[in-house]
């Protein structure tokens, strides 16, 4: 279908509804975890890793505590292979389908704006053939030397960090990290945050 945009990595999402809508903005295999259900089948597992060795996997869960777990889950099952982890924002709303909102009252995959799904993706470097070279230089104390770990404000000052950069609040210090080597530099995080925190 044109318009899609095309991802070569695998993308894993919790259910077959984040898959719908993700299906809709872009052009990629993508695999459903069917929420906690993967703990317990050990052939999709199987799969998940093969793509993760073949072609790279993306890890798209949703910004909820559940969707934290399960990614976390998979983040110790996939030993081998490129794994790049794809974080949406928090954004409070019910889908369409649902009488009601979820427990914490975020959206999940399917509730997101294709745009926003685009971003994140496009944040993480999915889009490119090969990931962009980063110097993989964000550590816990350059995030301690920008006053977002381990200082008096720092929760305050990293949730502002992830509201600025459209990423969850729940995400940890070392979350955090993990996904700022995915799309900047230590030098590049210090001038962001002279910017705009």
């Amino acid at each position: 279908m044109s318009g899609k945009r095309r991802v070569r990595p695998a993308i894993v999402v919790e259910g077959k509804y984040d898959k719908i809508r993700l299906d809709s903005v872009v052009d990629a295999v993508i695999l459903v975890t069917n929420g906690f259900q993967i703990y317990k089948n050990a052939g999709q597992l199987d799969l998940i890793r093969h793509y993760a060795k073949t072609t790279g996997v993306v890890i798209l869960t949703d910004a909820d505590a559940a969707g934290f777990q399960i990614r976390g889950y998979l983040r110790g099952a996939i030993a081998e292979g490129d794994v790049r982890h794809v974080y949406i924002p928090g954004i409070h709303g019910k889908e369409r389908r649902k009488a009601q909102p979820s427990a914490e009252g975020l959206l999940g995959v399917e509730g997101i704006g294709g745009e926003t799904l685009l971003a994140a993706l496009d944040r993480a470097g999915v889009f490119d053939e090969t990931p962009p070279d980063r110097p993989n230089d964000i550590t816990t104390a350059v995030l301690y030397a920008h006053g977002l770990a381990g200082t008096p404000d720092c929760t305050a000052r990293r949730r502002r960090l992830l509201r600025q950069m459209g990423l969850p609040e729940r995400l940890s210090a070392k979350g955090l990290c993990e996904v700022l080597c995915t799309m900047t530099s230590a030098a590049e995080l210090g001038d962001f945050l002279a910017q705009h925190i």
